[in-house]
């Protein structure tokens, strides 16, 4: 059987119903071609099968024992099906879904989340648990089609958003309630004027906790919002040590700690300054909190290629292997009882996280618990073509040992 293609350029176009056909001849190159029937259906074919391929969503259809008919290799990479020796396997929870549809045109809609480990075809640097959309519909002759989504990060999104609100909702609810039983406390004290002293000393310290977890918090959604940074700028590491150090004075003579800047000088870091800031002392504030009296905590400036690493290096408690990946997420204390003494909101460290990440560059740590820890900032040196240093590293050097924390009175450094 022979059939005609035809409405392609070369091909003229069949005539309407109730015309007769032109007779004068066609210019050679749009004779009408004849491609045999077979041909036809083999193009076809192979077209399907090469879009198939190509989408993005999983396809696969089960047969009425439920076996795998077609699996397109998304399916394949999401680990719906596995290879075995006698053919393709669904995931056991596909074939369950797929016994559930019965009669043709018969749809559902399910999410599911799926634990892939244990199939060979997965990628083995994804997550252990795969969240899949799947759409299901019945076909005649007992075949049903499943088209499967990938919303594995929307499935992330979801509990990242339900587990910071719980996080905020009993974080706020722990000073708040705190006021409240205090105020009452400082009500029923008033003729106690040492009592009511006391109280309103707790009363004040739990504001100031709570003024700094609302700013922490919106500082982390600024972060992490779709607000693009401003343009980067040089920045005189030097120039941040000495901020930090300043900034931070008073905590650390309180609790007779001192504070030292070693290292190199003369570098220069790119990108926003004051973030940049608020991420060393943050840093340097959490080596206080966790470190004991008449001990140092260290500012350490050095580079590498294009580089720039700046550590805080102390000499506190340390943190235990199983809370090292931990301590960067949100509200996330190793040491809860310490926290709580210290005001912590349990936010510092997510913050330094999300600048340096913001930045191009991370943010690292090692511990020994019992010695210490070491968090390293590593920040980009090298300048944007259009951005000139327009600082004198070596006079904001000089400032460094003027801004140097000493117990007593601070001695600039030679």
């Amino acid at each position: 059987m022979i059939a005609t293609l035809r409405g392609r350029r070369g091909w003229p176009s069949a005539a309407e119903p109730g015309q007769a056909p032109s007779r004068e001849p066609a210019p050679p190159e749009q004779e009408a071609a004849t491609v045999p029937e077979p041909v036809v259906r083999s193009a076809r074919a192979a077209l399907i099968e090469e879009s198939v391929a190509a989408l993005r969503v999983g396809l696969v259809v089960l047969g009425c024992d439920g076996e795998v008919v077609l699996a397109n290799p998304a399916a394949r990479r999401l680990g719906l099906v596995r290879a075995e020796a006698g053919g393709l396997t669904p995931h056991s929870v596909l074939h369950t879904l797929g016994c559930r549809v019965t009669q043709p045109g018969q749809q559902r809609d399910v999410d599911l989340e799926l634990n892939r480990r244990d199939l060979p075809d997965a990628a083995a640097d994804g997550p252990d648990r795969l969240g899949v959309r799947v759409h299901l519909v019945g076909l005649a002759g007992g075949y049903v089609a499943m088209e499967a989504e990938d919303v594995t990060e929307a499935h992330r999104v979801a509990r990242v958003r339900r587990d910071f609100v719980a996080n905020v909702s009993h974080e706020l609810k722990t000073p708040v309630g705190a006021l409240q039983l205090l105020g009452e406390a400082l009500v029923d004290a008033l003729d106690d004027p040492e009592a009511s002293r006391r109280f309103a000393e707790r009363i004040a310290h739990e504001s100031s906790r709570l003024g700094r977890l609302v700013t922490e918090l919106l500082e982390l959604s600024r972060l992490q919002g779709a607000e693009p940074l401003p343009d980067p700028v040089p920045v005189a590491a030097d120039r941040l040590v000495a901020e930090v150090l300043d900034r931070t004075r008073t905590t650390a003579q309180a609790k007779q700690i001192t504070v030292v800047a070693e290292g190199e000088h003369g570098h220069t870091v790119y990108g926003n300054e004051t973030q940049l800031a608020t991420a060393l002392a943050n840093l340097v504030e959490n080596a206080l909190a966790y470190s004991s009296e008449h001990t140092t905590v260290t500012v350490r400036t050095d580079h590498r290629a294009d580089t720039v690493l700046m550590s805080v290096i102390d000499q506190g408690i340390g943190i235990e292997p199983r809370d090292l990946d931990r301590i960067f997420e949100r509200f996330y204390r190793a040491d809860k009882a310490r926290s709580r003494a210290t005001g912590g909101t349990g936010l510092g460290l997510a913050i330094v996280k999300h600048i340096a990440t913001n930045h191009g560059g991370r943010v690292d740590v090692t511990s020994t618990v019992g010695v210490g820890s070491t968090f390293t900032l590593r920040l980009p040196g090298r300048p944007p073509a259009d951005i000139a240093v327009e600082h004198n590293p070596g006079e904001i050097a000089e400032d460094i040992g003027q801004a140097e924390v000493q117990p007593g009175a601070p001695a600039p450094r030679p």
